[in-house]
């Protein structure tokens, strides 16, 4: 299995365009090949900072969902939105990879 936690820290005027934008690109992405996993979470010392956590079946499948196109769509709207890129950590085979 594939893990990957995603965190984003988004401006405040933006948090509300954010949450719902991820809400739509989350129903696409849990139907995809492999998902498991795939939840959001919201920062208790931030409300502007965001986590995904993903869970995949294979490395495969987690490139297949990098390459979808929602997921493109999504980066190209969420973009404007956040104060810095959003950070990726890969972990598997008891490695984290950081993107």
């Amino acid at each position: 299995m594939i893990y990957v936690v995603a965190t984003s820290h988004v401006k405040p005027e933006s948090r509300d365009a954010f949450i719902k934008g991820a809400k739509e690109c989350i129903a696409v992405t849990r139907k995809e090949k492999g998902c498991i996993g795939y939840e959001s979470h919201t920062s208790i010392n931030d409300p502007n900072l965001f986590v995904v956590v993903e869970r995949w079946e294979t490395h495969e499948d987690l490139n297949a969902h990098g390459r979808a196109p929602h997921m493109k769509t999504w980066r190209e709207y969420s973009a404007p939105l956040k104060l810095s890129p959003t950070v990726i950590e890969i972990i598997s085979d008891g490695k984290v990879e950081k993107l």
